[in-house]
């Protein structure tokens, strides 16, 4: 196992370092000038360049990059340019509220696909299966702000049940944050179910066919034992490797969801930080979002070979 995770852990090292690298030059090349965006499109050019060397946006790229990943590794994010704060105070109420969301959409989707894929499978080929199926491809296919504005329209507009915005009152309760979460809470499970109910299916179905399920019939066990003992812990294996990578969607990628609801997340920070190209902060918050990433993959991977050694075994040799 030690070595299994080491390796693990060295990819994990060497994708963050060219995410880094990618995420700086990206960063670096967008249109516009830092000292313009931040003093406004009437300022004087001499004061302009003044900010640009205060700032250090008008040194080589290479240096940049070093100044950078040197304070980022030893905790110090920088400052923002555009809210002129520390990009740390930014991003942890930004991402303290994206896990808020994505949370309670994981709660919502992660049983209730994983769910309608065992269905689908123990009715596989029947009516059931084809309405689970179909219907839950054709929710993933429709995108995330098509299923916000048909949310919006039937929940709040026409019923009036639930609040437009996502973003509860200062000092709501928990309740009351769960209920402006709702809506954006949906969009995702539509989107999702089609994902993990598909890959729960499959692997449902495969489990079912293997020579370990027959055996257990075989000796009597009721469906419910079998399926319980013995075709879920194989059949999850999958499921497991799409819900690690829907991970840092729900936590830097849904850009559009916060926009519509108008959603303090690390994403609407994202496209804030880019709009102003404000560097300090669009480069730890990308990097932060990839971060988490790899750490889902990573628990997904350990979880893989606890639920079936055979894969750590193939890893170490």
């Amino acid at each position: 196992m030690g070595r299994f995770l080491l390796k693990r852990l060295g990819f994990a090292v060497a994708t963050l370092f060219l995410l880094s690298v990618l995420v700086f030059v990206a960063a670096s090349v967008l249109p516009g000038d830092v000292g313009r965006r931040v003093l406004g499109p009437f300022a004087d050019q001499r004061a302009v360049d003044e900010l640009n060397a205060e700032l250090g946006t008008n040194r080589p790229v290479v240096t940049q990059y070093l100044d950078w990943a040197t304070d980022f590794l030893t905790g110090d994010l920088g400052d923002s340019y555009a809210f002129q704060r520390p990009a740390e105070d930014l991003l942890g109420p930004a991402l303290e509220n994206s896990a808020k969301l994505a949370l309670l959409a994981f709660v919502i989707v992660v049983p209730l696909a994983i769910l309608g894929g065992v269905v689908a499978a123990l009715s596989q080929g029947r009516l059931r299966d084809r309405f689970i199926s179909i219907g839950g491809l054709s929710a993933t296919a429709i995108p995330e702000f098509v299923w916000a504005v048909v949310v919006i329209l039937f929940f709040a507009l026409w019923l009036d049940v639930l609040p437009v915005t996502a973003t509860a009152p200062r000092g709501a309760g928990f309740f009351t944050q769960l209920q402006y979460l709702v809506l954006p809470a949906l969009c995702l499970v539509f989107v999702l179910f089609g994902y993990i109910a598909r890959m729960a299916r499959a692997g449902t179905i495969e489990s079912l066919d293997a020579d370990y399920t027959r055996t257990a019939f075989l000796k009597g066990l009721p469906q419910r034992t079998v399926i319980r003992r013995h075709v879920l812990r194989n059949s999850l294996l999958p499921t497991i490797a799409v819900i690690a990578t829907q991970t840092g969607y729900l936590l830097g990628g849904l850009v559009a969801i916060e926009l519509i609801f108008n959603y303090q997340g690390i994403g609407l920070l994202v496209y804030r930080a880019a709009q102003k190209t404000d560097l300090p902060l669009l480069q730890s918050a990308v990097l932060v979002v990839g971060f988490i990433y790899l750490a889902a993959t990573l628990v997904a991977d350990l979880l893989y070979s606890v639920l079936n050694p055979r894969i750590r075994f193939q890893a170490e040799s």
